[in-house]
C-alpha cells in the first residue's frame, strides 16, 4: 500500500529529512485561512503517478486562484482517483534535482539503495543516470557515501545527499517498509537539500508490528476511493428529459432519436463504459449510478428519466435492482434485496434458484404497490428503463408496480419518454389554468 505524499512527508520529517512548510486542505475555502505564504504550490494526494501530467499539481500566487485551482483538482480523476485532501506547500527554486530510493529486493533478498542525478518527471532521463549499490552486509554510512559518489556527486553534496540516504535506511528499517522514495530531492543555488516529493509502500505483512502505519493505511483504503461522476453530455436548461446511458455511442443515438421526436433533452449523464460492471453494494460503480439517479431526480425540471443501457443479462438485472431499490428509498421503504443477495445474484447464483427468490419477488410487490399509490403526490419524475442484455422477464416482474415503463427497445422507449413528458407539461399547465 502507498501512502499519500502528505503521510510520507509526516514520517521524513520525524527521521530529520528535510521537507518544505505544508498544510493539507480539505476543501477549496479553507485556503482562506492557509498559514503559508504565497506562492504555493497544490498537490492532489491521491496513491497513484502522473498527477502532473493529469493537472494534479498546480502553482499559485493568490488565494482567488488558489480557491478556483483547488475547485477544479478536486474533481480532477487521476488515473481513476480523486483526492480528498489536496497539500498545499510553499514553493522552492530548485538548481539541480536527484532521485533517491531505499527498495527492498525481494528477488536477491536484500535493500537496494537507488540514486540518480537526473530526478524529476522524466523517467527515461531519469533511468539512464540511475545507479545502485547492493546492502550486502550490516548497513553503514559508507553504502550511502558509495551511492552519492557513483551519482558523479563532489564536495559538500556527497555528505549532504549521503546523510539523507542514511536517513531514509533507517525510516526503511524501523517502519518494515518495502520503498523509501524521494523524487525530486530538491538542491539550491546554497546547496541546501530539500524533500520535494515523498513516496513510501508499506509492507502489509509488517501492519501487525505497527499500528501507526495501519491507521494511516485504513485511512487510505477507506477515504480516497470517491467514485468517479458520470460524464455530462448536455445541459440544457430548457429540456425536461434526464438521460442516463453507459456510452457515449449510446448517448449520442438516445440524443438523436430524441430529437427527431422532437423531444427536449436536458442532461444526459454517461456512466463510463465498464461504470456498472461490478455493482456490488458500495463499490464505485454503484455509487457512480446512483449519483446519476440523483442528480437528475433532483433536477427541477426533468419531468421524465430515461436509462439506455447496454450490459449483460446479470449486469441488466443488477441495474433493475438498483433503480428499483434507489426508487423505495424515495419513500422510506426497504430495499427489494439486501447486500448478500445481490452479491449472490452477481457470482452467478440463477434468479429461479435463489433459495428467497419466491419471498423477495413478494416483498418487492409489496412495496412497490405501496410506492404506486404514493408516486401521484410526489415530484419525481417517470422512469423509462430500457435494458439490453436479458433477464428481461426477471427485471420485469421485479419493477413491476413501480413508476417505471419498461422498454427492449430504444425507439419505443424514446416514443414513451418523449410522450410522458409532453403529458407532464400538459397537465401542469392546464392545473396552472394555461390550457
Amino acid at each position: 500500500m502507498d501512502l499519500l505524499e502528505y503521510q510520507a512527508k509526516e514520517l521524513f520529517r520525524e527521521i530529520g529529512i528535510p521537507v518544505l512548510p505544508s498544510q493539507c486542505i480539505n476543501h477549496p475555502t479553507a485556503l482562506k485561512s492557509l498559514q503559508i505564504p504565497y506562492p504555493v504550490v497544490l498537490k492532489s494526494q491521491v496513491p497513484t503517478g502522473g498527477r502532473t501530467r493529469a493537472g494534479g499539481i498546480r502553482f499559485v500566487e493568490n488565494t482567488i486562484d488558489a480557491i478556483a485551482a483547488a475547485r477544479v483538482m478536486f474533481n480532477l480523476s487521476i488515473l481513476g482517483r480523486y483526492p480528498q485532501v489536496l497539500l498545499a506547500e510553499s514553493r522552492y527554486d530548485a538548481d539541480q534535482e536527484f532521485y533517491l530510493a531505499v527498495i527492498l529486493d525481494y528477488t536477491i533478498g536484500r535493500p537496494v539503495l537507488l540514486g540518480s542525478s537526473q530526478g524529476g518527471i522524466c523517467v527515461e532521463v531519469l533511468i539512464e543516470n540511475l545507479q545502485k549499490v547492493v546492502v550486502e552486509e550490516k548497513f553503514s554510512p559508507y553504502y550511502a557515501r558509495r551511492l552519492a559518489v557513483k551519482m558523479g556527486l563532489q564536495g559538500n553534496l556527497i555528505e549532504s545527499v549521503s546523510g539523507i540516504v542514511q536517513k531514509m535506511y533507517q525510516l526503511f528499517v524501523q517502519k518494515d517498509l518495502d520503498l523509501v522514495e524521494i523524487n525530486p530531492l530538491g538542491i539550491s543555488a546554497t546547496g541546501e537539500v530539500m524533500a520535494l516529493d515523498g513516496k513510501i509502500a508499506v509492507n502489509d505483512h509488517a501492519l501487525g508490528r505497527h499500528p501507526e502505519l495501519a491507521t494511516i493505511v485504513s485511512t487510505i483504503v477507506n477515504g480516497n476511493l470517491k467514485p468517479q461522476l458520470p460524464k455530462t453530455q448536455l445541459t440544457d436548461k430548457e429540456g425536461n428529459i434526464g438521460i442516463v446511458c453507459n456510452s457515449s455511442c449510446l448517448a449520442a443515438t438516445t440524443l438523436d432519436l430524441l430529437y427527431q421526436r422532437q423531444g427536449e433533452p436536458a442532461s444526459c449523464l454517461i456512466v463510463e463504459e465498464d461504470g456498472i460492471g461490478n455493482l456490488d453494494s458500495g463499490s464505485c460503480e454503484e455509487q457512480q449510478l446512483q449519483i446519476a439517479l440523483e442528480k437528475l431526480t433532483q433536477a427541477q425540471d426533468i419531468k421524465v428519466i430515461l436509462v439506455n443501457i447496454l450490459s449483460s443479462a446479470a449486469r441488466s438485472e443488477q441495474v433493475a435492482e438498483l433503480i428499483s431499490n434507489y426508487l423505495l428509498a424515495q419513500f422510506g421503504e426497504t430495499p427489494v434485496l439486501s447486500v448478500a443477495n445481490r452479491r449472490e445474484i452477481a457470482t452467478g447464483v440463477a434468479s429461479g434458484s435463489h433459495p428467497n427468490r419466491t419471498h423477495l419477488n413478494t416483498t418487492a410487490k409489496q412495496q412497490s404497490a405501496s410506492v404506486k399509490k404514493r408516486f401521484g403526490k410526489t415530484s419525481l419524475p417517470q422512469f423509462v428503463i430500457r435494458l439490453v442484455g436479458g433477464a428481461i422477464d426477471s427485471s420485469q416482474g421485479l419493477l413491476a408496480g413501480m413508476p417505471v415503463y419498461w422498454m427492449d427497445n430504444l425507439d419505443e422507449a424514446v416514443a414513451q419518454a418523449v410522450s410522458l413528458a409532453g403529458s407532464t407539461v400538459q397537465n401542469s399547465r392546464h392545473k396552472k389554468g394555461e390550457g
